[in-house]
């Protein structure tokens, strides 16, 4: 082979096997039990938050550093079942083999559902238009032995009818500082929620919250506020003017973490 050839040849293959290896954008969707995790975002000095484990996991697929974007950042404790995030890598393995890697390397409680090729501009926080959430109360005198880690046990079975009230008040695009439990938040506190539904099933009492985005403990706040409607303890109409007042003493309590999950993740 001519020299000129050859180096042509030997060209084509570096630029082959460059293009193997550029890094792109995986979407990656995920279920988890948060009960021992610190939550989602990465902590300095702590290992036990999600999106280290698997920011851990795909930098020892690739053997480079990885950063792992999510679509929020659940609080210590809280669940998910369709958390959905992105990362750019640089592999020769097929989607189903990235998969099968870090469910094979994750701790039991992190699973991977699916992982597609994603266009480059996929962001999973930034494209996100709407999340759903269900916090999970358990209202049975019999204390619940296997669900325990999952449902908040209620002191007593709380009026359905006034916090379905309630909740008609707070659906729609709200100023919703009352519901915020970061002090120091500096960003817009105007959210839309489009659906808040409230159903029993046995010993179950599921309350469903669809919308655009949420504050931090929004969700849990709203639950304990809820509650307390039902409970007697404020009135559904009060709702008004708790939105109103902007003060996050106003607000009833924030419900436990183990009861909330997020259950999908919205994108056009």
């Amino acid at each position: 082979m001519a020299p000129r050839n050859f180096f042509a040849v030997f060209c084509i293959r570096r630029l082959c096997a460059t293009l193997v290896y550029m890094k792109s954008n995986y979407k990656m969707t995920l279920s988890y039990d948060g009960t021992r995790y610190l939550g989602w975002e990465r902590q300095p000095g702590k290992d036990n938050t999600i999106q280290g484990k698997l920011e851990q996991v795909l930098s020892r697929m690739t053997d480079r550093e990885v950063e792992v974007i999510g679509a929020g950042r659940t609080d210590a404790g809280v669940h998910a079942r369709g958390m959905v995030a992105n990362a750019r890598l640089e592999t020769e393995r097929t989607e189903e083999e990235i998969r099968d890697y870090m469910n094979l390397y994750l701790p039991e409680d992190i699973a991977v559902l699916e992982v597609r090729r994603a266009s480059d501009r996929f962001h999973s926080r930034y494209n996100a238009i709407g999340k759903t959430y269900r916090y999970t109360c358990w209202v049975d005198p019999v204390k619940p032995v296997f669900d325990r880690k999952y449902v908040y046990v209620t002191q007593e079975v709380p009026d359905e009818a006034r916090m379905r009230e309630a909740a008609e008040y707070l659906i729609g695009e709200h100023d919703f500082a009352s519901f915020c439990g970061n002090p120091h938040m500096k960003k817009s506190t105007v959210r839309r929620v489009d659906l808040i539904e409230i159903a029993r099933e046995g010993p179950y009492l599921t309350f469903t919250y669809h919308g655009t985005g949420f504050l931090q403990y929004m969700v849990r706040i709203l639950t304990g506020t809820l509650l307390e409607v039902g409970y007697g303890e404020r009135s559904p109409e009060s709702m008004e003017e708790l939105l109103a007042a902007r003060e996050r003493a106003k607000a009833g309590f924030t419900a436990p973490a183990k009861g909330l999950c997020l259950l999908k993740v919205d994108y056009d």
